[in-house]
């Protein structure tokens, strides 16, 4: 009776392990194709968040910008900011990015010293105009323009090519911009 519970538990346990891990890899994009070849020189500047999947870092932020300027070690200094409706108080997060894999736009943002995190980026429209961000997983994305606003065509692609790689673009964020 004791062995029979044993491995009943066992066989639950590795169950459970096996859906958890193709959990995990559904979450993943790693079928993503970065843009090839990528100009970092001219994704540099300002790009206003037209959407996003929401993540705690931009919990209740408008207005958001991401201002992107090269240092004198080649990284990629990041400058985020966004008005905090709740707290009515201007919120700024710096950073720095680096090449993954040279002239793609495989990258790697860190906000937090030695630790990075993926920044893909898929699409890049209108010579620079438009870009399509995605992270690591499923659970972030952007979409950037160099505008307060985008085309709808450019939204409808990018909503269709984000839905085809498993985002959930029902829940994104549209943040305002005045």
């Amino acid at each position: 009776m004791q062995k029979k519970k044993i491995l009943l538990t066992a066989g639950a346990v590795g169950i459970g392990s096996l859906a958890y891990l193709a959990f995990q890899r559904k979450e993943k994009n790693n079928d993503v194709t970065v843009v090839t070849p990528f100009d970092i020189n001219r994704y540099l500047g300002r790009w206003y968040e037209i959407a996003r999947l929401d993540s705690r870092f931009e919990k209740n932020l408008s207005n958001t910008t991401a201002h992107y300027s090269l240092n004198k070690n080649n990284s990629v200094k990041v400058v985020n900011q966004g008005w905090n409706y709740i707290k009515e108080e201007w919120e700024t997060a710096e950073g720095k990015a680096k090449p993954r894999i040279k002239n793609t736009g495989a990258l790697k943002v860190s906000f937090w010293g030695p630790f990075y995190s993926e920044y893909n980026v898929v699409e890049i429209l209108n010579d620079y105009q438009y870009a399509l961000v995605f992270g690591k997983d499923t659970g972030y994305m952007w979409i950037l323009s160099r505008e307060k606003s985008i085309p709808d065509t450019v939204k409808q692609f990018f909503l269709l090519k984000a839905e085809s790689f498993g985002y959930n673009t029902d829940k994104l964020v549209w943040p305002e911009h005045l």
